[in-house]
């Protein structure tokens, strides 16, 4: 089986990363008022911790395959293995919906008719899950194809933005106040939690770990790189989208991005830019897809998930896993879709934040048990370890007691189906 480098590992953790929520991010944080821009630093730092934890656990079991749910399932045995995967994999077929709506209010310049038509504004939605569904029915090495090509073209108009649009900051718009009626600590706890959002996917190299030439510096590295690529990519274009584009404007806006151009290139920029932003929800999607279908493969080959996600094509690609996910990701965007976009775009983005969770609590958990066995204690990865887990219990605070009752339901319907479906077979 032919495995992917460095540069491939690092373009599916950067395209995962890079996807929806930067683009749609800055008008869903605009409500908050400046103080928005402290969640960046803040999920930042989190984002740090977690991608030490993975690179550390990376290092330790390279040939693994399905990432967070092969360290748990290792470590703590099936029923964590189980909800590891479960969770992971709820919270990707929501990124998934999520990155559908980014992918939507993207292409509402080119078509702006889709702002006011909401069956037009699902079947675009719709179409670019299946579309993509459709390429990661092929080998991995054609999505990882697909994944360099628009990693290049997504962070070409991104970092014009962050490093061109400084120049056109308005600095009396730049301030940390507070516009959303909470405590200072409410507000800058929720904007955490929903800049988080676009940090989740610093784990993905390490799912197709066992996929991966020399995993146990590739995939660390690989980890590494995107975070820096991520951050630094994220924290001057939200910056200079927040000193260009007025709070009242930039808040109904469904293509910051777009509009942030426009204002010191003119209308042209605005679709050149557009059109970047389309290229990374699509690349984002299809590192997605390839992850959603990976997990629950992962899980059923160990006879922790249904058999029938163990099935591959003739590629060996998890066609089953993906079209189910596809579904469910499907079914999410059409009922959601009702509601304001970046509404609808938070809400998804707080959902799959909070399902995903459990899989890092897990695997946090889970290297601390495998620094025990080391006879010379590793302080500092001790320390990261412990830091990580305030920081996801602090996360679960800032998704707030919606988001939290349907990640409740969530975590408990996968509870019904590995006590009735999956223990009494093993």
């Amino acid at each position: 089986m032919k495995k992917i480098g460095l540069w491939s590992s690092t373009a599916l953790v950067t395209g995962n990363m890079i996807g929806s929520g930067i683009f749609l991010l800055p008008a869903t944080l605009a409500s908050f008022g400046g103080i928005g821009l402290m969640g960046w630093l803040y999920s930042a730092m989190g984002a740090l911790l977690f991608t030490l934890v993975f690179r550390q656990l990376s290092q330790r079991l390279p040939e693994t395959i399905g990432g967070p749910y092969a360290y748990v399932k290792l470590m703590l045995g099936d029923f964590w293995g189980f909800l590891v995967g479960w969770g992971y994999w709820v919270s990707i077929w929501c990124t998934n919906a999520a990155i559908a709506v980014a992918f939507v209010g993207y292409l509402s310049v080119f078509l702006p008719e889709i702002n006011s038509n909401t069956p037009l504004a699902i079947g675009c939605g719709l179409g670019a899950i299946w579309a993509l569904s459709a390429v990661n029915s092929f080998s991995i090495r054609t999505v990882a194809w697909v994944q360099k090509i628009t990693t290049v073209l997504k962070l070409l108009p991104i970092l014009a933005i962050g490093f061109i649009g400084i120049f056109y900051i308005d600095w009396s718009l730049i301030n940390f106040d507070n516009l959303s009626g909470q405590s200072d600590f409410q507000a800058i706890s929720a904007v955490t939690t929903l800049t988080l959002f676009a940090f989740l996917g610093l784990e993905s190299a390490t799912v197709a770990s066992g996929r991966t030439k020399n995993a146990a510096k590739t995939v660390g590295r690989a980890g590494m790189i995107a975070l820096g690529i991520t951050g630094v990519t994220y924290i001057l274009s939200s910056v200079a989208i927040f000193g260009i584009l007025p709070p009242e404007v930039l808040k109904d806006s469904s293509a910051p991005f777009a509009d942030a151009a426009s204002v010191f290139w003119g209308e042209k920029a605005k679709y050149i830019v557009a059109a970047g932003a389309i290229a990374a929800t699509l690349g984002a999607l299809n590192g997605w897809l390839l992850i959603q279908g990976q997990i629950p493969m992962a899980s059923a080959q160990d006879g922790l998930f249904p058999k029938i996600f163990a099935r591959v094509n003739r590629h060996g690609a998890p066609i089953i896993g993906i079209v189910i996910s596809s579904v469910l990701a499907s079914t999410v965007l059409t009922f959601r879709f009702s509601e304001q976009l970046a509404q609808v775009f938070g809400f998804m983005m707080n959902l799959s934040t909070l399902s995903v969770l459990t899989p890092y609590l897990m695997t946090i958990i889970s290297l601390l048990l495998l620094l025990k066995r080391d006879p010379t204690p590793n302080r500092m990865m001790q320390g990261v370890s412990y830091l990580s887990i305030a920081f996801c219990l602090w996360i679960i605070y800032g998704c707030g007691l919606e988001v939290v009752a349907y990640g409740g339901l969530l975590v408990l319907a996968g509870i019904f189906i590995y006590f009735t479906l999956i223990k009494p077979k093993k």
